[in-house]
C-alpha cells in the first residue's frame, strides 16, 4: 500500500462594514496545501487510518497508534511510528464537545506538550494538527494511546477521524 495525499486548509472571506467615509470591504484569505507522497521520509506517509465513530454519553476510547488500528482495507493492527497529520471533525448534530487528548496512561502527547493536555472540538467544529516533515513519534507501550472522549453526559457524540503517518 502507498499513501498519496494533500493536507489542505483554506479560509477566505470579506469583512464588510461602514466607517465615516462610507462602505468598506476587506478581502482576506489564508491557506496552505501540503502534498504528502508515498514513503516514510519528510513529506511522506505509508499509513492511514480513517473512521466515523460514536461515543456514548460520558464515554471515552483510547485509539492504539502502535498496533490497534485497522487500515481501510482491513489490515489489522497497523503500527504507526510517526504521525504526520490528525484530523478530527465533530458532527454538527452533537450536543457535547469531542475532547481530544489526555489518555490516563501511555498517552500520545507529542502534539499537546503534556500528557494531560486536551483540545475540545465543539459540535460542527474540527481540529487539524500537522507535522508533515518530521512527524510526531509514537512509542509503543509508553506513548501510543490517543484518547477521544465525549465531553459531557446525556447524549452521545459522533466524530470523523483521519490519521496519516509512517511505519518507520
Amino acid at each position: 500500500m502507498s499513501v498519496t495525499a494533500n493536507i489542505a486548509v483554506d479560509i477566505r472571506g470579506i469583512l464588510a462594514g461602514v466607517n465615516a467615509l462610507g462602505k468598506v470591504a476587506f478581502d482576506f484569505s489564508a491557506g496552505r496545501i501540503t502534498p504528502i507522497a508515498p514513503g516514510t521520509g519528510a513529506g511522506q506517509a505509508d499509513r492511514m487510518y480513517s473512521d466515523r465513530r460514536t461515543l456514548a454519553a460520558s464515554a471515552n476510547e483510547d485509539l492504539d497508534l502502535a498496533g490497534g488500528l485497522a487500515s481501510p482495507f482491513g489490515v489489522a493492527a497497523q503500527t504507526f511510528a510517526k504521525i504526520k497529520a490528525i484530523l478530527v471533525i465533530a458532527a454538527p448534530e452533537n450536543t457535547n464537545d469531542v475532547v481530544v487528548g489526555g489518555a490516563a496512561s501511555n498517552a500520545f502527547a507529542a502534539p499537546f506538550d503534556a500528557a494531560d493536555n486536551k483540545v475540545k472540538v465543539p459540535p460542527g467544529g474540527m481540529m487539524l494538527l500537522t507535522a508533515p516533515a518530521a512527524g510526531w513519534t509514537v512509542t509503543a507501550s509508553t506513548a501510543d494511546l490517543f484518547r477521544i472522549a465525549n465531553g459531557g453526559s446525556g447524549t452521545g457524540v459522533t466524530y470523523d477521524i483521519m490519521i496519516l503517518g509512517t511505519s518507520a
